[in-house]
């Protein structure tokens, strides 16, 4: 078979394939729309790069100046907003059981009298955990206005004794931290998830639709039909059966890199380039995975996208986005490595993050590559797939 014969062939199964799509508005749907949904909720969704005015209450027993002081300090942060004030602790309790807050911060009666008397008042807050984001950022709100408050009624003591500015913050603060975040120093959520959430859900969608549309041949009894196309060729009738889908995620995974690095302005040291191409790779990956599954259990299409959604969905936990797989047990670190989503992340962070040369993440190419090349270990299956397996429901 010469090479203009292999090519009209190829382009002959993939018209037919894009007259599948166009009487199945779902496949439109999953290889198209879906992805941008998914990018316009997420994005809209951390448009603020950090949840803020997270609805917090106040029980204010005390009831002086110094407390009223304290709560306007707490109103004041970026991620607290108290909206309602409660007369005692069990009724702020209640409303946080409720739901209706995440956290409150309670001043007990006499904290403004003992700390004049320097006999040490305690103020406490309580944080919703089950909410573990709101959570986490409420205790940190919390905690920085408990040490401001101390810090500030120390100062007025040691203002009184005489001691001038400088001295009392001397011994108030006598080491002045400074913070300094790396690679994304505004600590942006939308940095910090969508550049990984995005692309798993886009590995997800592309191993589920190889899966799928291969099987559709099965399911519909058309499988000898494609091979005949194909002049009796596997290579070529997957190839022509997949290159629509190429495409059009490899355009789509083009659109995420240039709506984030270029109009979103997200970091990306590497420049938008490596990481159109790494975009590329990650769908030919993903799809090396899809006919890999399908050729191993033998033609059966719903338990080959059963392990594509389990695969997809563990990756989200092992790819160390969220948790480092380096503090994970040493199976679980290794089993890391067969997963697409982690090597996407890895390259993203020492490319677009980092800027680090590409000599960092060969590794990542590499297995990203091998996963590309999987078909070659059931080609042979899919032979005998095509002409002897029938569609088991």
């Amino acid at each position: 078979m010469n090479n203009k014969s292999t090519y009209r062939r190829i382009l002959a199964i993939s018209r037919r394939e894009l007259g599948i799509y166009s009487r199945r508005p779902l496949f439109l749907f999953c290889l198209l729309v879906a992805p941008v949904l998914c990018v316009v909720l997420f994005v809209t969704l951390m448009d603020d790069g950090l949840p803020t005015k997270l609805p917090t209450g106040i029980v204010d027993e005390d009831n002086t100046q110094i407390s009223r002081v304290i709560t306007r300090t707490i109103d004041a942060l970026e991620e607290t907003d108290i909206k309602y004030s409660y007369p005692d602790f069990t009724e702020a309790r209640k409303a946080m059981q409720r739901g209706e807050i995440y956290a409150f911060f309670y001043i007990p009666r006499g904290t403004t009298e003992k700390a004049i008397s320097n006999r040490q008042p305690q103020i406490s807050f309580y944080t919703n955990d089950a909410y573990l984001l709101a959570g986490s950022l409420l205790m940190k709100d919390l905690k920085t206005a408990s040490e401001s408050t101390g810090m500030a009624i120390t100062r007025e003591n040691l203002y009184a004794h005489g001691l001038t500015e400088t001295q009392a913050m001397g011994i108030i603060q006598p080491i002045v931290i400074e913070s300094h975040p790396l690679n994304n120093p505004e600590l942006d959520y939308s940095v910090y998830l969508n550049n990984v959430l995005l692309p798993g859900i886009l590995i997800l969608l592309i191993t589920l639709a190889t899966t799928y549309t291969i099987g559709l041949e099965w399911k519909q009894g058309t499988q000898k039909r494609l091979f005949a196309m194909a002049g009796n060729s596997s290579w070529i009738a997957l190839i022509g059966k997949l290159l629509p889908q190429t495409l059009l995620f490899s355009l789509v995974f083009i659109f995420y890199d240039v709506y984030f690095y270029q109009f979103l302005r997200f970091p990306c040291n590497s420049g938008i380039f490596p990481m159109i191409m790494l975009g590329i790779l990650t769908v030919l990956a993903s799809q090396g995975f899809g006919v890999f599954l399908f050729g191993v259990f033998s033609g059966q299409m719903r338990l080959s996208m059963c392990i594509c959604s389990l695969w997809g969905i563990l990756s989200f936990s092992l790819a160390g986005f969220t948790y480092p797989v380096t503090s994970m047990a040493k199976w679980l670190e290794f089993f890391s490595w067969i997963f697409p989503l982690r090597q996407y992340y890895l390259i993203y962070v020492n490319q677009a993050l980092n800027g680090y040369p590409a000599s960092y993440v060969w590794t990542s190419v590499l297995t990203l590559v091998v996963f590309a090349l999987l078909p070659v270990l059931v080609i042979r299956r899919y032979r005998t797939a095509f002409l002897k397996y029938k569609y088991k429901p």
